[in-house]
């Protein structure tokens, strides 16, 4: 209950942010449409799964740990990878959840226009976002299990993410030079994909870019991140600190 109210205030305040933004920023939206509220409001939803991936991984890696039930895990026949991705299974079905929330608060309450909504698209480029953040999340669950600490990956990966990636607005506001950053990020093909599906209804070939620049990230990253956690859990075997945090 708490989390849906959560969800209706944020609404609420995109709501009224859009009405006191009016037309000043069409000129930037036109490619989603032109409502502010719209594209702010599934940017807020969607990147919740990048604040997921990062710290949910690493979370579950460090509670492992402390309890004593890691080490007991990992010496079953149970594959690294499964240990891995079913550590957060049940947040990533959560936020899924959260998701739909504010997709229904945003079209029935509040007029969101997503009648011509390419779902078959979306679907697609949620399944290669959760991908390419989760990617990370391995990344900084590996850190966190030698260094036993926060690491500084997180901090920074998601600070550029959140300020080059276009989920408060668009990436076109950006100083040029500074949006060809933004573009080494998989968040900003993310939103911007999740965003022409849901509001233009592109079909898979207007899409193509952004899903061609998503399977990439999620081809090299995945297998490296799952490589670079089990090489972490290797180091941590040697120095006999793999139940210590």
């Amino acid at each position: 209950m708490t989390q849906f109210v959560g969800i209706l205030f944020s609404t609420v305040v995109y709501y009224f942010i859009s009405k006191l933004i009016g037309e000043a920023a069409t000129p930037y939206l036109k490619p989603y449409g032109g409502d502010y509220f719209s594209f702010v409001l599934i940017g807020t939803a969607f990147s919740s799964y990048l604040s997921l991936s990062l710290s949910s991984f690493s979370a579950s890696i460090s509670n492992a740990q402390m309890m004593g039930t890691l080490e007991a895990l990992l010496v079953t026949q149970t594959e690294i990878p499964t240990i891995v991705l079913s550590s957060s299974l049940y947040s990533f079905i959560l936020t899924s959840f959260r998701v739909i929330i504010y997709i229904i608060l945003g079209a029935f309450l509040f007029g969101m226009k997503i009648g011509n909504a390419n779902y078959p698209m979306a679907l697609l480029i949620l399944i290669l976002t959760i991908i390419s953040f989760s990617s990370m999340g391995i990344m900084s669950a590996s850190l966190v299990m030698v260094l036993k600490r926060g690491d500084p990956f997180t901090w920074v990966f998601s600070n550029l993410s959140w300020f080059l990636g276009g989920v408060y607005y668009p990436v076109s506001v950006l100083p040029e030079w500074v949006q060809k950053f933004s573009y080494l990020l998989p968040i900003t093909y993310a939103m911007e994909g999740m965003r022409l599906a849901l509001l233009k209804g592109y079909s898979f070939n207007e899409l193509s870019l952004n899903i061609l620049a998503l399977v990439i990230f999620s081809i090299v990253m995945l297998p490296l991140s799952v490589a670079v956690f089990i090489l972490a859990v290797k180091k941590a075997k040697r120095d006999g600190s793999l139940t210590h945090y």
